[in-house]
C-alpha cells in the first residue's frame, strides 16, 4: 500500500498567508511540533505560514523556538516570519515617527507666496 501525503509541495498558484495564531490553530500547532520533534507550544502569540490552508511553519514571538514541517521546504517561511516578529517588536513610536518624518519631507516647503 502507498503511503498518502497529507501536504502536497505547493503549487506557484497556492498563497502564503502570514497571520496570528488562534485558539483554533492548536491542534495545526501540536501535529507540526510532533512533526519537527518539538513539545508543544506553550499558549503564547505565535506568527504562522500557511500555505494552501496547511500551517507549514510557526514563531512564538516571545523569540522561543520556531517550529515547521521538516518534510516540507520551510526554511524561507522561517525567515519570513522572523524577520516579520522583528518588524512587530518594533516600538510603535519608532514607526509612528518615521512616518510622521517621512510626511514632513514630502510636504511641499512653505515659502512667501506673493
Amino acid at each position: 500500500m502507498k503511503p498518502t501525503v497529507s501536504n502536497p509541495s505547493p503549487k506557484p498558484t497556492d498563497a502564503l498567508t502570514i497571520r496570528m495564531a488562534v485558539p483554533a490553530d492548536a491542534v495545526a500547532l501540536s501535529r507540526l511540533a510532533q512533526l519537527d520533534s518539538a513539545s508543544p507550544p506553550e499558549p503564547a502569540r505565535m506568527l504562522v505560514a500557511q500555505i494552501g490552508g496547511d500551517l507549514r511553519a510557526a514563531v512564538p514571538l516571545d523569540g522561543g523556538r520556531a517550529i515547521a514541517d521538516p518534510f516540507q521546504r520551510t526554511a524561507e517561511l522561517v525567515a519570513i516570519l522572523a524577520e516579520r516578529a522583528r518588524q512587530l517588536e518594533r516600538p510603535a513610536g519608532h514607526r509612528a515617527a518615521r512616518r510622521w518624518g517621512l510626511l514632513r519631507t514630502l510636504r511641499p516647503a512653505s515659502g512667501g507666496q506673493a
